[in-house]
């Protein structure tokens, strides 16, 4: 008998797929990944319109993919659909992130609140995201959030902020990395209750 070209031995079918996802296969996710990114990344940029964020919620989606391949069952409904279903959800994450950004900058347009250093020329984008890192800011634990705006806004090291602010440089550099931390959480997963409104909600269940 003839042996199946390597190709078609190459390419394994759903069932396989599944449970190579489930065991934590990495190559599986890389099968899943060739066959089915460009179908994600054509519905992203469809529906977002942008290429850049297009590649983002792909990336998104197959991170689902990849933490959530123990829920899937072929009996239950082709991979592609699977698949097409996470990258709906994500999509529809980054448009309400989105809606969220331009709500949070016509909130601060309408309201007047000044924009440090802004040029008449400068890019709406950078507007945008010095809009939101003052938000992000803005949640932080005061002492982060000190350290933060010296270094972002008043362009200070952290030896000159633990000068500043009469703390040691071990708290300085403490602070800075527990902010960042946070602050690129913030950024990314967009707004989260403070930690005294979890507490609140927690003891309220």
């Amino acid at each position: 008998m003839t042996a199946p070209p390597a190709a078609v031995q190459d390419s394994p079918g759903e069932e396989e797929l599944a449970r190579g996802l489930a065991e934590g296969d990495e190559a599986c996710l890389a099968a899943v990944y060739h066959r089915w990114s460009a179908l994600v990344h054509a519905l992203a940029v469809r529906s977002l319109g942008d290429a850049r964020e297009a590649e983002d919620v792909t990336q998104q989606v197959f991170l689902g993919v990849w933490r959530g391949g123990h829920g899937y069952r072929p009996e239950r409904g082709a991979m592609a659909g699977w698949i097409v279903g996470i990258a709906r959800r994500k999509i529809a994450d980054a448009l309400s992130a989105r809606a969220r950004r331009l709500d949070l900058l016509t909130s601060v347009a309408s309201a007047g609140a000044p924009l440090a250093g802004r040029h008449a020329d400068e890019p709406s984008e950078a507007v945008l995201d010095r809009v939101l890192v003052g938000h992000a800011l803005a949640g932080l634990p005061p002492a982060q959030q000190r350290v933060l705006r010296l270094a972002f806004f008043e362009d200070l090291t952290q030896t000159q902020i633990a000068e500043r602010t009469g703390w040691p440089l071990g708290t300085v550099k403490s602070h800075a990395r527990r902010g960042l931390h946070q602050l690129r959480r913030g950024l990314r997963d967009g707004p989260r209750e403070s930690p005294r409104e979890e507490e609140s909600r927690v003891r309220g269940r």
